[in-house]
């Protein structure tokens, strides 16, 4: 007998829904909460890296998401002069297996509304506008009051809200995110014949210019630099700060910077890490994606990491007799290391950047490539 029957998942994100839907195919009564008004309808692209396409074709989704996407199997490196010179260019590891792509870009939105529709389709039922209120909790359940004023008891809460998790706050847990010291502009607009993969640039008055195809007309494309307060900005003054930093990188970005002419399609965040430390529940309530664990881009696994997440929770609950110290254990075990060393590594390559350090990159991305490849 599976470990729950009534399943709430706040958040409808990557890890939620995915949660949401591996139960709810099983047969769970699930839940599914989301504070926002609605799946969002803008926002940048996100690089998805084999090992997160090996759990979205656990879920069934692959093709549909392939089909809004852009795969691609190699990384170029070009150098910051006036030529956009390529230096280099190498097969990206395929931490998914041979028969995946070793990356898939899309745009976000696009992946938000397909695995938001397959958790919908697989039986939870997702609620637009609706946050926890409370949490109470004893040994056989959770009872919750939610912000429209309903309430409901279930045998398992899985906090799934993001980096700014109110579950955590709910359950004791005072661990928060913290600044790495990085910040980065983002745009998403057409894509340029040009761009057919992601390259990144390294050096220059940016840490990192790169860009990611996520479709057959579409791409995203970001500037890294040090952390900068640019929340007073206006979106033409946002626009036109992205675009001066721009101008410093040649080849493909000329195309590219051509097309940065709409305020709106640009963004400028913080990066920010969080390990949440083990164990990641409480009682009949457990944290999971960004809520848990969070880490800057700079290796390209958050979102796989919220699916892994997803994918090795679910299967505990399905093949565990109740939400007990065994199915925990179990959990941290798969998990813990796993995600802590994910971020561990992504903080590592940021901090070389602003050391101004020649670390070891590539050795650093073959050992994360060599721990993804393995299922979680």
């Amino acid at each position: 007998m599976p470990a729950v029957r009534h399943v709430l998942v706040a958040g409808a994100g990557l890890a939620g829904t995915a949660t949401a839907t591996g139960l709810a195919a099983a047969g769970a009564d699930v839940d599914l909460i989301e504070v926002k008004p609605e799946i969002t309808t803008v926002g940048s692209g996100i690089t998805m890296q084999g090992n997160g396409l090996r759990e979205l074709r656990r879920l069934g989704m692959l093709d549909e998401v392939l089909a809004a996407g852009y795969p691609f199997n190699d990384l170029g490196l070009r150098a910051p002069d006036p030529a956009g010179t390529l230096i280099a260019e190498f097969p990206d590891a395929r931490t998914g297996g041979g028969d995946l792509p070793a990356t898939l870009g899309l745009p976000r939105p696009d992946l938000a509304r397909i695995m938001a529709d397959r958790a919908v389709a697989a039986g939870a039922k997702l609620r637009f506008g609706t946050s926890v209120r409370s949490l109470a909790q004893d040994e056989s359940g959770v009872d919750v009051t939610f912000s429209d004023g309903s309430a409901g008891r279930y045998d398992l809460v899985v906090g799934a809200d993001g980096i700014r998790s109110a579950t955590r706050g709910m359950i004791g847990v005072t661990d928060e995110p913290r600044p790495t010291g990085m910040g980065i502009f983002r745009a998403f607009g057409p894509r340029p014949a040009s761009v057919t993969r992601t390259d990144l640039y390294y050096g220059g008055p940016a840490y990192i210019a790169g860009y990611c195809p996520t479709g057959a007309d579409t791409l995203y494309a970001y500037l890294v630099e040090d952390a900068t307060d640019r929340s007073s900005l206006t979106p033409a003054e946002r626009l036109s700060a992205m675009r001066a930093l721009a101008e410093h990188y040649h080849g493909p970005w000329d195309d590219i910077r051509a097309t940065l002419t709409d305020p709106s399609v640009i963004s400028y965040t913080l990066f920010e890490s969080l390990v949440v430390p083990a164990p990641w529940n409480r009682g009949r309530v457990v944290l999971i994606g960004d809520a848990a664990h969070a880490c800057p881009p700079t290796l390209a696994q958050g979102g796989a990491q919220a699916l892994e997440d997803a994918a090795v929770l679910t299967e505990l609950l399905l093949s565990h007799d109740a939400p007990d110290d065994a199915l925990w254990a179990a959990f941290t075990a798969r998990r813990f290391d796993r995600a802590k060393t994910v971020v561990e590594a992504s903080c590592q390559l940021g901090q070389w950047q602003l050391d101004h350090v020649q670390g070891d990159l590539p050795g650093l991305m073959a050992s994360i490539a060599a721990l993804v490849s393995q299922p979680a």
